[in-house]
Order: structure tokens, then C-alpha cells, then sequence
């Protein structure tokens, strides 16, 4: 079973313009790019023709916890102009973050109260993992469990790479939350206390092991995989070697020019 594969445009944050990479990446072999914001903020119509026009599709996009409970329509606009069937919150500012499982439970309560709405235009809302989800609070509790507990209308964008910064195990994750997964970030990580390129390394090349991992992920409910690295010091490299080896563990398509 292969998945449709996008590319998380964040990876190239450092090497405008974004719009010229969409044709590479294609010729590469992602399906889609999964944006951030402000990506498209500015004219989320042309960010759509730009990807229409190159032929990439957008299955899900992140955006702010804030923009999904204040200014809910708007990203759904937004989800529905994209194209999109997953909007995205991936992050709460650490000043914002309290080591209780109420603060976490409220985190869950905005996205579920998000994703009604969502759902009522054919859309649903993910959340996206860090490493501070799987740091134990105080009364040994994880704030991932309190977020996703809420409702099962959250689902899971889960990132493979950050629950092993959180000290977690992602296979026991894939498995935990099999059916609430709707993607998955085959992120990598090179051995803890690496500083080259933040530590973050293509898929493949890093410490996961991916072969252990795809059987659990085709277990899921995701429908699409996603590559990302943080700061990658050459966006083409990081690009072209991940979903090259996305293709070896039978998860992304087999490249179109293969015999």
C-alpha cells in the first residue's frame, strides 16, 4: 500500500521563492504540499492556482490554534479555496503552556469545538505533535493524552521525529492512536545533541526505524504521509532523498519514470 506524499513547505522556508520549487518537487514525486502559515495567507486563491499549476495537490495545511476558535470561518474558507481536507494547529507557545491536565483538556475542547464546525463543511481538524506532548506533567499524566482525550473528532497528524526528541516510542504511538491518525510526518532525527541542521536529518538518514514502523503505519487510518525537516541546509537533498526512501519502504508511489 503506497500513500499519496506531500511536502511540508516549512522545510523551505529559507529558500525563497517557494512558488519556484513547486515544479521540482513535483518532478521529484510529492503529490502535494501541506503549507504553513503565512504561506498562503496573503491570496490563498493564487497559492491554489500556483499549485494547480504545478500540478500538486494540498491535503492539509497548519495553521494557528488561535485562527481555528476566533476566526474559525475564515480558515475554513481558506481549507475549501486549498483544496484541503485537514486544517491543522501544530503548536501552543511554550508561555502559554500550563503542567496541568485541565490546560491540556482546554487544548482539546478548542479543537473539538474547531472541528465541529469543520465537519460541517466536509473538513476536519488534526492536531500536530512537538516534544512537549510527551513530557510527563506533574501528576505522571502526557498532554497529548488530555488533548486527544476530549473528542474523537480530533484527529492526529502525528510526527514521528519529535516523539523521539519527547522521549517517546512512536511505535507504541501509531498503535495507541491508529484510527484518530489521518497523516503521518516521517520525520528523522539524527542522534540527540546533534547541532548540524538543528539535528533533524531526510527520512532515512537519521536514527528511526522506518522499516519497523511502516507495517504499524499502514495500520492507521492516515490518508496521506508528509516529509518535513526543520532547518534542512539543502532543501533538494533533504526533498529528493526522503521520498526516495519513502519509495524503498513501499509508502510513497514508485518514481513515474521507473521501468
Amino acid at each position: 500500500m503506497t500513500y499519496p506524499t506531500a511536502y511540508q513547505l516549512y522545510s523551505s522556508r529559507n529558500f525563497p521563492p517557494l512558488e519556484a520549487q513547486l515544479p521540482e518537487l513535483k518532478a521529484m514525486g510529492y503529490d502535494a504540499i501541506e503549507p504553513w502559515l503565512p504561506a498562503y495567507e496573503a491570496d490563498p486563491a493564487a497559492f491554489r492556482r500556483a499549485l494547480d499549476d504545478a500540478g500538486l495537490g494540498c491535503m492539509g495545511f497548519h495553521m494557528p490554534l488561535k485562527g481555528l476558535v476566533e476566526d474559525t470561518q475564515r480558515f475554513i474558507d481558506i481549507a475549501l479555496t486549498l483544496g484541503a481536507q485537514v486544517m491543522i494547529p501544530p503548536y501552543v507557545a511554550a508561555e502559554e503552556r500550563e503542567p496541568t491536565p485541565d490546560y491540556w483538556r482546554s487544548v482539546g475542547n478548542r479543537l473539538a469545538r474547531g472541528a465541529e464546525a469543520a465537519a460541517r463543511h466536509g473538513l476536519s481538524v488534526a492536531w500536530h505533535n512537538h516534544d512537549f506532548e510527551y513530557h510527563l506533567l506533574p501528576d505522571g499524566s502526557r498532554p497529548i493524552d488530555h488533548i486527544l482525550g476530549v473528542s474523537d473528532l480530533v484527529k492526529f497528524e502525528i510526527d514521528c521525529g519529535w516523539i523521539v526528541r519527547g522521549g517517546a516510542d512512536p511505535a507504541a504511538e501509531l498503535e495507541r492512536y491508529a484510527d484518530r491518525i489521518v497523516a503521518i510526518q516521517l520525520k528523522d532525527t539524527a542522534p540527540l545533541g546533534t547541532r548540524e541542521e538543528d539535528g533533524w536529518t531526510a527520512t532515512g538518514d537519521g536514527i528511526i526505524d522506518w522499516t519497523a514502523l511502516a507495517p504499524l503505519m499502514r495500520r492507521t487510518g492516515a490518508t496521506h504521509i508528509v516529509a518535513e525537516h526543520d532547518n534542512p541546509a539543502d532543501w533538494r537533498r533533504f526533498a529528493s532523498r526522503s521520498i526516495d526512501h519513502m519509495r524503498a519502504l513501499g509508502l510513497a508511489a514508485p518514481r513515474r519514470d521507473a521501468a
